[in-house]
């Protein structure tokens, strides 16, 4: 059984979290905290971000904390944001891409794309491209990517990226937590193609009681629970993600998940891909279009001469 107890020490490590401010990403953010890094919190609200990081040093841990805004549905504010840090930093060995949004209202991204979609997967495809040149200088680097269980029934529909037909919410979201996995995979054939030696590596957090679910019905939530069991509390839940980001044993290309009941519950462990997660011409359509989309990139970056 893996537990944060597990987790070596991580003075001198820096590392980027995206979406700290409550649940999986705040648990993710302290545990790292308490083993020393230094941690930077990105989040679109800054407010909640330091109220986040007041909490965390409440623990007393040996690591230290910054916060910055970085607002995924904005390819802007993410561009922005990777400027900022590559002026100040010199190194970076974990980029997380925890944030997400879960069966919002219909809506969209600055760019116009459907908010799911943009936030979820191509914010953080931006992200990780922008940042890529110092992960691929910094020594054991890894790029952990967040996705679902909701990945199992989801389908990239290139046609309805924009809600240009209609839009179903947990049918998109689905289709975004598919997009992050493949996104995850492919990234690290193609780290393999460079040279480089960064790892990508995908999480999967289980059945959590977070914010993720702010957007539920009581009856929706009151169904889905009964369906899918006891709900984990957030600390477990980013079990995954600390395994993924640290543990010797991992590799890239896979991912990593809670060992029980179908991955709804219990400890790190590695867990099938699904072949519609392992789809490359699909995967290579959809990095095809993201890059088109951002205009990053890489494995070669825009930092790059």
């Amino acid at each position: 059984m893996w537990t944060k107890s597990n987790i070596p020490d991580q003075t001198g490590k820096t590392v980027i979290i995206t979406g700290t401010n409550a649940g999986i990403g705040f648990e993710t953010a302290l545990a790292l905290y308490e083993a020393g890094a230094h941690v930077i919190m990105a989040c679109r609200n800054l407010k909640s971000a330091e109220q986040a990081l007041i909490k965390i040093q409440e623990h007393k841990g040996t690591g230290t904390l910054e916060t910055a805004l970085l607002d995924l549905s904005s390819l802007t504010s993410v561009n922005q944001f990777a400027e900022t840090f590559v002026q100040k930093h010199q190194q970076l060995h974990l980029l997380i891409n925890n944030a997400g949004v879960m069966i919002p209202p219909a809506s969209k991204t600055t760019e116009g794309y459907e908010l799911q979609f943009g936030v979820n997967f191509l914010g953080h495809f931006a992200l990780t491209g922008y940042l890529y040149p110092l992960l691929k200088t910094t020594s054991g680097s890894r790029i952990v990517t967040l996705s679902s269980l909701a990945y199992l029934n989801g389908v990239i529909d290139f046609d309805n990226l924009k809600s240009e037909k209609d839009y179903d919410a947990m049918r998109e979201y689905c289709q975004s937590k598919l997009a992050n996995l493949l996104f995850s995979v492919e990234l690290q054939r193609r780290i393999i193609a460079a040279g480089d030696h960064t790892l990508s590596i995908a999480a999967q957090p289980g059945a959590n009681k977070t914010e993720l679910s702010r957007h539920m019905s009581d009856e929706a939530f009151n169904k889905a629970v009964e369906r899918i069991g006891e709900l984990m509390e957030p600390w477990q839940g980013a079990l995954p993600s600390l395994y993924a980001a640290v543990a010797d044993e991992v590799a890239g290309g896979k991912l990593y998940g809670p060992d029980r009941d179908g991955g709804y519950r219990g400890y790190p462990a590695e867990a099938t891909i699904t072949p519609n997660a392992l789809d490359e011409t699909v995967a290579q359509k959809l990095w095809n279009m993201a890059e088109q989309v951002t205009g990053v990139y890489y494995p070669k970056s825009l930092y790059e001469k």
